[in-house]
């Protein structure tokens, strides 16, 4: 398929900047994907669509505050960083992303906080925008940690046209996050509180937890027309033994199995094997799942509204269907959803 086939016009007023004042407060339209027919429902009508034994798979990474504000020494010019990776903790290395990056280079030295109490060098450009850089901090590890995270916000996606507040870091992220090491939400799981969880108990519908430490590629802007050309970035993703047991055991007992956004399609797509079944995993994955794309786990999936373009589409046109999805989508628009990290879902069953 084509990149331009996955460009629509989006308002920018349907681009949500502020949460829902409740997790679960936002709308649901539900597609059908064996007839195209659409539903409009809202977030607490989910579970009508699930029975006792199926399964709601969850990726449970959790959001760093990776968005940092810096200075370079000398010129004092204002420095956006975006944490990517701890590289090495013991040396304080990081891989981030500047910007701008054109003036940052090998050997210059970025300041933090307000009164400069944090102080990194470039140690290596990686790509146009991507810096190593080491801390330069005498403590242990975890006061290192706690005074560098102490200095970031929330990594809102940049069609947020506002600064993170301090409050973001509670709403993107997760109730159920775990396992430190995302630099953006996995956007669906937001919608989930704690009273949707306390429902899915007592209906007999089931958790099951992996984790994909999803990051700022997911918002990188696709540059090429052919999709088969399209090389997507690598993020670290583990599958437990038990997570797997859970999902095979209700896949074979007939049970619906819903992915809860792209990141969770993306892991349990990376590691299935011939049976269609979820083996453990420990690595990495760039799989970039585009249409046509025959899913071997999932049978259900909720998914956010994403921004033209996007990977993120591209991969719930794959599952939904490109027409469907696409024909959703415009009907979403016009009939007024919220599109993003803290917008509106979709269910595609």
């Amino acid at each position: 398929m084509k990149l331009s086939q996955f460009k629509f016009k989006l308002p920018e007023a349907l681009v949500a900047q502020e949460p829902d004042p409740f997790r679960d407060g936002c709308r649901m339209l539900v597609l059908h994907r064996d007839t195209g027919k659409v539903e409009h429902k809202m977030f607490n009508d989910l579970l009508n669509y699930f029975d006792d034994g199926d399964v709601f798979v969850f990726n449970d990474t959790q959001v760093i505050p990776a968005h940092l504000h810096g200075n370079k020494e000398r010129t004092g010019a204002r420095i956006e960083v975006f944490l990517r990776r701890e590289l090495n903790a013991e040396d304080r290395l990081w891989d981030v992303t500047v910007d701008p990056a054109r003036k940052i280079r090998i050997g210059n030295k970025l300041y933090f906080g307000e009164d400069d109490s944090l102080v990194a060098e470039v140690i290596d450009n990686t790509t146009s925008r991507g810096r190593t850089l080491r801390f330069l901090y005498d403590g242990p590890h975890e006061e290192f940690k706690r005074d560098l995270y102490a200095l970031g916000v929330a990594p809102l996606p940049t069609y947020i046209k506002r600064e993170a507040v301090e409050e973001d870091m509670e709403t993107f992220q997760t109730i159920f996050a775990k396992h430190e090491g995302a630099t953006t939400a996995p956007a669906t799981g937001l919608h989930f509180s704690k009273i949707t969880m306390k429902k899915m108990e007592i209906a007999g519908i089931k958790e099951a937890y992996l984790t994909l430490h999803c990051g700022q590629s997911n918002f990188n802007k696709t540059d090429v027309e052919d999709l088969t050309k399209h090389k997507m970035e690598s993020e670290e993703m583990h599958i437990t033994p038990e997570c797997c047991e859970i999902v095979n055991k209700a896949k074979d007992a007939g049970h619906k199995i819903l992915a809860v956004g792209t990141t969770v399609q993306r892991a349990m797509e990376s590691s299935c094997d011939t049976l269609h079944h979820v083996t453990p995993f420990d690595g990495w994955t760039n799989r970039f799942i585009f249409p046509p794309y025959n899913f071997n786990v999932a049978t259900a999936m909720l998914a956010n509204f994403y921004t033209s373009e996007s990977t993120l589409l591209m991969l719930a046109a794959a599952f939904g269907g490109y027409e469907a999805t696409i024909a959703a989508y415009k009907t979403a628009i016009k009939q007024g959803y919220r599109f993003g990290a803290y917008g509106d879902v979709m269910l595609i069953i």
